[in-house]
């Protein structure tokens, strides 16, 4: 029960699609703060086997919402208990690691997995943070593969559909490249430059003159560090390529500053105004036909 669960719930209950919702977490404090604020409607706490199965029993759908490196030990308390009928997905940022562990751990029943992205979020963790217009308007993506129920697709499609989401298919591999690049990536430097900001002798000098630049650069520093290392590692390959890629860029603009390349400069600057304005401009236009 955090941000990303609890946002399903809240949205669920606001659209009436869901008749009860069951809430697992890792502590009791979590899950009361869940039932306080009107979250979840039951909760266990997933420490026993018993409380797994209690979870799960007559489940038509159970949506994995945690750091993806638990996704193992999630699936495999789960699947001793798991009926031929409930759909299982999950909402990880990775999905070709996330494919593999539930081939693996699900064997036969593997096509009742649904891998599933949704591309929304907060740097605030935790219930408390849940809301029910969190994913309003913002893309999910779905990894279904041949083997992958076309019912329990259309399952989850119309769970997030629910939730307001604009919902598209792709390739797990395909998704982990795209999100390497446009996310992974992005959250990398700014944990990186606030770390090396806070790391300074006169850090807080330099924090106390800090503004809407480095504000908005870093916003995202804030965000869940346990799930930010889990998909760092999960996409290990794909980062790595875009992190060289970066440095190569970081490379040409250093060259550009040690030789006074005013030139090229402007033209590296303007190339990045256009690309980033034009995103923006498609943005809000698509926004605006949704």
């Amino acid at each position: 029960m955090g941000l990303i669960g609890g946002s399903v719930a809240l949205a669920l209950k606001k659209a009436g699609l869901a008749t009860h919702i069951v809430g697992v977490g890792r502590t009791e404090k979590s899950l009361k703060e869940a039932l306080d604020l009107g979250v979840i409607d039951s909760g266990v706490i997933d420490s026993a086997e018993t409380n797994i199965e209690a979870a799960i029993q007559e489940a038509d759908l159970i949506l994995i919402a945690a750091p993806v490196a638990q996704t193992t030990a999630i699936l495999q308390s789960i699947k001793p208990h798991l009926n031929k009928q409930t759909v299982i997905t999950d909402a990880g940022s990775t999905k070709a690691d996330v494919l593999a562990c539930a081939k693996i751990v699900l064997g036969s029943q593997f096509n009742q997995f649904v891998g599933g992205h949704p591309i929304a979020g907060a740097e605030k963790s935790g219930v408390s943070a849940a809301m029910p217009d969190l994913y309003v308007g913002k893309n999910v993506v779905l990894t279904p593969t041949t083997e992958t129920n076309v019912d329990g697709v259309a399952s989850v499609t119309k769970l997030w559909q629910a939730c307001g989401a604009n919902v598209s298919e792709m390739k797990a591999e395909t998704h982990d490249g795209i999100f390497a690049a446009v996310s992974h990536l992005p959250h990398l430097l700014a944990f990186a430059l606030v770390d090396d900001i806070a790391s300074r002798p006169n850090a807080a000098q330099l924090f106390s003159f800090a503004a809407s630049g480095f504000r908005d650069f870093t916003r995202i520093a804030g965000s869940h560090p346990e799930m930010w290392r889990d998909i760092s590692l999960a996409n290990k390959a794909a980062l790595l390529s875009e992190l060289t890629a970066y440095q190569l860029e970081l490379s040409q603009l250093k060259q550009l500053l040690e030789h006074e390349d005013s030139d090229g400069l402007q033209a590296l600057f303007e190339r990045a105004s256009v690309a980033r304005n034009n995103w923006a401009r498609d943005n809000l236009a698509n926004s605006k036909t949704k």
